[in-house]
């Protein structure tokens, strides 16, 4: 199939807000099989809408449609596609009913335009909106494309079409046939270093499909399979990833859409039921921070230090003077001591830190980026690599704690 998606929204087309949707929905539904060869963007005009409409009905099986489904004068998208598809809008009463209860619960007075959020096309599917109250609608032709309507809030949007769309999708073109993915995240590799090393798989892809996508310090492939069932599909996939972990299993850490390393990482230590705590400069409280964003964490974490002046180191973590003064702040010396020091002081399995220059400004003759990461591990050796990072005061902090976690990874886990 042929897909045309069709954002819409005047904010979009004068550069307001940025269409997420549209990229979001492209790759949901490359994983159902179903080819985009078009983004269109409308603002809120009823003729302009239809026009796009017009168009999209000649070169599309199936026309998406996010955004324009509130309740002010400028949300015109139901109203739009009820007259070009020659139907009427009928009321949700669950939803109507769930609009009531808001109004009671905020103590505040319905306005009667509200009540357009709760339309949806006749003889449609209804989407429900279990985030929001703009209904969502898949209306199926005999005749012409058949036309999605999914609201314009990227958590609604999104959460309707995980939940609502794709099954409707699944029942309504792959009745024959079972459909599922895999993702495989990857970290410290680059998207084209790593497509590099499976362009054949990417090129003489058939079934499964192989698709990368790039995310901020990392890169994910999404397989998909489609099979009579979901054994024969596993099947497939499992071939499929043997392949690629065979290439680049090294800078495999998980699978996923909604895993990262730092979640990885603290699952399988309060898994193996293994305490950890950290000693930062550079990174100023980055890491634990990002320990505390994991629920469970309070598990295996009871705290740490942030030692951000060379006062603090040692105070806090009774790091002898002499130490820095003979090796720097941003060395090795400093960085074994920190962890080693850390690890002590909180009795804890594990304990990581972090010296070194973030920038803008070169520190003690090292240029920004230039990072000590310290590993220290109950009865065992302490260590620390040394890295050199790119990108700017922040990105060098947030590419810190990200070694960090690999570390972990790789040499305890």
């Amino acid at each position: 199939m042929h897909a045309e998606i069709i954002g819409i929204g005047t904010e979009i087309l004068l550069g307001q807000i940025v269409d997420t949707n549209s990229a979001y929905l492209a790759r949901g539904l490359a994983d159902l099989g179903i080819e985009v060869y078009y983004h269109t963007i409308v603002g809120d005009n009823a003729d302009r809408l239809t026009q796009a409409l017009d168009l999209a009905a000649t070169r599309s099986d199936l026309i998406v449609m996010s955004g324009g489904l509130g309740p002010t004068a400028d949300d015109l998208t139901k109203q739009t596609v009820a007259k070009f598809l020659h139907t009427d809008l009928i009321i949700d009463p669950v939803t109507i009913a769930k609009l009531d209860q808001y109004y009671q619960r905020s103590q505040i007075e319905p306005l009667p335009n509200n009540q357009q959020m709760a339309m949806y096309l006749d003889h449609s599917t209804k989407l429900p909106n279990d985030v929001g109250y703009a209904v969502g609608s898949f209306y199926q032709q005999a005749d012409g494309p058949d036309v999605l309507v999914l609201p314009g809030p990227p958590k609604e949007m999104s959460w309707m079409f995980d939940h609502y769309v794709i099954p409707a999708l699944k029942a309504a073109y792959h009745r024959d046939e079972f459909l599922i993915s895999r993702v495989l995240r990857f970290t410290e590799i680059g998207e084209s270093e790593l497509v590099t090393k499976i362009d054949d798989l990417i090129a003489n892809q058939t079934n499964p499909t192989v698709a990368p996508y790039i995310k901020p310090n990392e890169v994910t492939l999404r397989l998909t399979a489609k099979a009579a069932n979901e054994v024969i599909a596993n099947q497939l996939l499992d071939a499929l990833e043997s392949q690629i972990q065979q290439r680049v299993g090294a800078y495999f850490y998980g699978y996923g859409d909604d895993n990262s390393l730092p979640n990885e990482v603290v699952q399988k230590l309060i898994k193996r039921d293994l305490s950890i705590t950290a000693a930062e400069s550079l990174t100023a409280g980055l890491f634990q921070s990002t320990l505390a964003t994991i629920p469970g964490v309070s598990a295996i974490f009871p705290g740490g230090f942030v030692t951000y002046a060379n006062e603090a180191k040692e105070q806090l973590l009774a790091i002898p003077t002499n130490v820095i003064e003979a090796n720097g702040v941003v060395s090795e010396a400093t960085a074994i001591w920190m962890a080693e020091q850390a690890r002590k002081q909180m009795n804890t399995d594990i304990a990581v830190s972090f010296t070194g220059a973030a920038g803008p400004d070169p520190l003690e003759g090292q240029p920004a980026g230039t990072v000590w990461i310290g590993l220290a591990v109950k009865d065992q050796p302490t260590i620390a690599q040394l890295f050199h990072l790119p990108g700017n005061r922040n990105t060098v902090r947030e590419r810190s704690v990200l070694r960090a976690f690999n570390l972990i990874r790789q040499h305890i886990l």
